[in-house]
């Protein structure tokens, strides 16, 4: 059988890397992309609550992150591109179960397979790139990713929200099926009679199975805790002893296994420590801001899922070239100061944010949003040299895969804990406002009788002015539990900006710019 090695050239060079780029984007999208329509999935998928619906981001995410380890196992046995357009089959018949479900027991299975097929891309995608570049045109193709990262957060939230509004939730599922057949047809054209090596890797198949264990009992958890009364449902307590039994075994096994899933002798280096830590705490707090969000701008401030939408895609007009340019300014400074600059400017963009005492109108948003998008774009690639600082060969490779994964799972937790923080903060402001529109601050002042007499005296009923200022109460409530979740953010983000100096400074080159184990390795640290 004839094997054809050379590596594509003029048009089909540029047709690959518009269909790998296309692919990446699509895949990552299904993440905020969805968020925006939960309000619409959750009424269709027989009636349930918001909260059940934005299952399908967590444990989407979750799959999403556990598909990763195997990309590098099946990739080892059955070759690169084989896997790959494999895996967007998969990806389309996944995606075709979520459109056509009909309950959430149906839906939330095909997301967590979309999820594993998707995670399996993602890496491959990266490689299969870097492998038909010239050495001379590899640190192009690696700025070239990093600007198609920011387009899921910004772009894809908007044409889910268009989808939502003007067709269907179900026609971004269905938009995946014909995506992901396209992609795995143009691969396999373009890359047909390719060979491969194989490679037989040792997979950690009880250290992966110990991981999953560990990571959809919390995300259960987190999920149920404030529908299902935390520990007080015998369900939750049963995922809580299972983490507390699996964690340790977890832990023992991975030290004594050759070739763990997660080795966690990487965080002897100090660097991937403290890099690691702030990567997975920030993209926490940016991932779960960013669902909370956009799903309270439709169901507290009364946007459309379009309009919604259109928020988030502001953030891509200063995103996109702050990626850009921040790849070249990655080579010649410290990148301690560009996270400290960054995180300092998350803390504040937070605050500000956090300080709305009504709600807010579009033009009102465009400013913080824009700063928003701006220093979310330096997230990622600062951290990216900060982890890799000291780390070479296999060890680089590993410490981008697991970097990777730890964050994504990190993002689907921050969904679930900033939705709990919102939720426990909602009835202390309640009653809060209550008691002090009641009057029993103030002996002399009832404020809350004054205000029901005016309404009363404007030709309403009694009835009618109690309900209408019950629920200016609970949207101020509402609106006040919402600011303290971006003050949480900025909080931990002041935090993180301390945690940095205690990284040693990376002025110093310390690997070969555009060798390919580097730059595989960045594009991975930096796909959010």
């Amino acid at each position: 059988m004839f094997v054809d090695k050379r590596p594509l050239r003029g048009w089909r060079l540029w047709l690959f890397t518009a269909t790998l780029a296309l692919g990446t984007v699509v895949v990552l999208s299904k993440v905020p992309g969805y968020t925006i329509t939960v309000p619409y999935v959750a009424g269709s998928l027989g009636g349930v609550t918001p909260s059940f619906g934005t299952w399908g981001t967590t444990d989407h995410m979750v799959g999403l992150a556990l598909g990763l380890p195997f990309a590098r196992w099946f990739s080892g046995r059955f070759g690169d591109y084989r896997v790959y357009i494999v895996a967007f089959l998969l990806y389309a018949c996944a995606a075709w179960v979520c459109a056509a479900s009909e309950t959430l027991w149906t839906f939330l299975p095909g997301r967590i397979a979309l999820g594993f097929a998707g995670g399996v891309t993602l890496p491959l995608a990266q490689s299969l790139a870097l492998r038909e570049f010239p050495e001379r045109r590899r640190t192009w193709a690696v700025g070239l990713w990093g600007v198609l990262s920011m387009t899921p957060l910004t772009i894809g939230v908007f044409f889910g929200g268009w989808y939502a509004e003007f067709l269907s939730w179900r026609w971004v599922f269905y938009t995946d099926v014909v995506v992901g057949a396209l992609v795995a047809a143009l691969v396999g054209a373009l890359l047909y009679g390719r060979g491969f090596n194989v490679r037989i890797v040792r997979f950690d198949f009880v250290g992966v199975a110990l991981l999953t264990v560990i990571v959809y009992s919390a995300q259960t958890i987190f999920n149920m805790g404030n529908d299902f009364d935390w520990f007080a449902s015998p369900i939750l307590v049963t995922a809580l002893i299972v983490v507390e039994i699996a964690v340790p075994a977890f832990v023992i096994w991975e030290l004594g296994e050759r070739n763990p899933v997660l080795d966690l002798r990487l965080f002897g280096h100090r660097n991937y420590a403290i890099a690691t830590f702030c990567s997975v705490f920030g993209f926490l707090i940016i991932q779960g801001l960013l669902s909370v969000f956009v799903f309270q701008l439709q169901l507290l401030m009364g946007y459309t899922s379009s309009l919604a939408g259109m928020v988030y895609l502001l953030m891509f007009v200063v995103a996109g070239p702050a990626v850009a340019i921040l790849h070249e300014l990655n080579k010649t400074v410290d990148v301690r100061l560009i996270s400290f600059f960054d995180f300092v400017g998350l803390a504040g963009t937070l605050t500000w944010l956090g300080l709305f005492d009504r709600l807010a109108w579009f033009d009102q948003l465009i400013w913080p949003m824009l700063f928003f998008g701006f220093f979310i774009a330096l997230f990622f690639a600062p951290l990216a040299s900060l982890a890799m600082h000291g780390l070479s060969g296999a060890k680089l490779i590993r410490a981008a895969e697991e970097l990777a994964l730890l964050r994504t799972v990190a993002g689907s937790y921050g969904i679930s804990l900033l939705a709990v923080v919102q939720f426990r903060r909602l009835p202390f402001y309640q009653l809060d406002l209550a008691d002090h529109l009641g009057g029993r601050r103030f002996a002399s002042l009832d404020p809350f009788a004054q205000t029901t007499a005016k309404i009363e005296a404007a030709g309403l009923n009694s009835s009618t002015a109690m309900r209408r200022l019950a629920n200016l109460i609970r949207e101020q409530s509402a609106l006040l539990a919402l600011n303290d979740v971006f003050l949480v953010g900025a909080v931990v983000f002041v935090l993180l900006a301390v945690l940095l100096w205690f990284a040693h400074p990376t002025m110093i080159a310390f690997w070969r710019r555009g060798e390919a184990a580097h730059l595989c390795a960045e594009e991975l640290m930096e796909s959010p």
